[in-house]
């Protein structure tokens, strides 16, 4: 895998952003980042492709293995970097719930 500093940047593209969601289709290249973020909301991923990545956290490294249509959750407040391992393109599309009007909590992903 590239160092950090050759990786190419993972591209989102906001399809949906009102005052419920947030809905971001990321496209990695191989071997493409996010760079660290913390997610301000909870969020549902569904990934469009099967494949790979690899997710650099505080308390460490891991991988996670995407398959096409195999949607989850996860809680606001992960902090991480997402890299694509596999070979071929990774797609997935990101889904932020914002909190309802009122709620407290929710900040955004940085």
């Amino acid at each position: 895998m590239s160092a950090p500093q050759d990786r190419p940047k993972a591209v989102g593209t906001v399809q949906v952003d009102n005052e419920r969601v947030v809905v971001t289709e990321w496209r990695f290249a191989p071997g493409a980042e996010t760079g660290q973020h913390r997610h301000g909301y909870d969020y549902v991923v569904v990934p469009m492709t099967t494949g790979a990545l690899r997710l650099q956290t505080p308390a460490g490294e891991a991988t996670s293995h995407l398959v096409a249509g195999q949607a989850y959750y996860r809680p606001a407040g992960v902090e991480h970097n997402v890299i694509n391992a596999h070979e071929g393109e990774c797609v997935f599309v990101e889904i932020e719930i914002k909190p309802a009007a009122g709620a407290a909590g929710g900040g955004g992903s940085q």
